[in-house]
């Protein structure tokens, strides 16, 4: 069973109703991969501003695997990228946006081996990508720019946790990679061809949550959010801290920790309103779109509703 019919099926099944005690909620379960723009929300773990009894947050392998954690019922909410949230929606799960992290701006990235040193260059290539549609949309978007197409190169199927071994035996010529793997690919000779910052505001990362965990958990998802927003400013006000306290799990020296975080624009309270509030919600029009391209590549079968997919409700009040 492939991804979508997973998604499809899963749907059409209401997952089991968790109950708390005495008033008391269930464990919120947050499933979230490496990644630059979710770092800040792991950060809050680190100091301390996540209640172990009441949230969880779950390391995953891949995107993919928090999507179908979140189809499942394994986790309540996932930390994902716009499509894969979209893809989830359109596969029948209810679920909501209730927090814009980032947008991509260079984080995403073309990674070859020294030689290759043109995207045309790319022709009869291996290129390793993950099989999310992130991967997809960012593999598709630079065989465009290159002027080839899927038949011109041969796609190799690499989860983010694998890329360094993958480029290390020589099992692929280039990735779709990003942070912060980009980086440390580069720390063994790769050379970024092509980023995000071609096409901005196509690669967005979101808090998606199962629409039953809103009602179940409102005071653990209120806390979540706050907490990376308190997180958040810890990165703005004291970035060398910041930089030092996340870099281990990043696997990255401090000073490349501030470099991968260059390529992301990490949106704060008012813009998260921007996003999330009102009818002319920046997250509906920003869905439409990613949607639209989705379906032009087939990973959607039509553009569904999605007027309706965020909710400001867990955010801060704006200042």
């Amino acid at each position: 069973m492939d991804r979508r019919q997973f998604l499809t099926a899963t749907g059409l099944f209401p997952l089991a109703a968790l109950t708390g005690c005495s008033g008391e909620e269930p464990l919120l379960r947050v499933s979230g991969i490496t990644w630059v723009g979710y770092e800040p929300l792991f950060l809050a773990q680190t100091l301390g501003l996540l209640p172990p009894e009441r949230i969880r947050l779950i390391e995953s392998p891949s995107n993919t695997n928090s999507l179908m954690q979140l189809a499942s019922g394994e986790v309540e909410a996932a930390t994902l990228t716009l499509d894969e949230c979209l893809l989830a929606h359109a596969g029948g799960i209810p679920v909501k946006v209730i927090l814009v992290f980032d947008t991509s701006n260079g984080a995403d990235v073309i990674m070859a081996r020294p030689g290759i040193d043109a995207l045309a260059d790319l022709e009869g290539m291996r290129i390793g990508v993950e099989e999310t549609a992130a991967g997809a949309l960012m593999l598709s978007q630079t065989l465009e720019a290159a002027g080839l197409t899927h038949r011109d190169i041969e796609r190799i199927t690499v989860v983010g946790n694998e890329q360094i071994a993958a480029y290390r035996s020589g099992r692929v010529d280039a990735l779709v990679s990003y942070e912060p793997f980009a980086t440390r690919l580069a720390d063994l000779g790769a050379i970024p061809l092509y980023d995000s910052s071609a096409f901005p505001g196509l690669i967005v990362d979101v808090l998606t949550v199962h629409e039953r965990a809103l009602d179940q958990h409102p005071r653990a998802l209120k806390r979540l959010v706050d907490a990376y927003f308190e997180a958040l400013g810890v990165v703005r006000a004291s970035p060398g801290r910041a930089h030092q306290l996340m870099a281990p799990r990043l696997e990255l020296s401090v000073e490349d920790t501030e470099r991968a975080f260059a390529g992301v624009d990490l949106l704060g309270v008012d813009q998260n309103h921007q996003w999330l509030g009102g009818e002319q919600a920046r997250l509906t029009r920003s869905a439409r779109h990613v949607a639209t391209i989705m379906r032009s590549y087939g990973l959607i079968d039509e553009v569904p509703p999605l007027a309706d997919l965020g909710t400001s409700r867990f955010l801060p009040v704006p200042t």
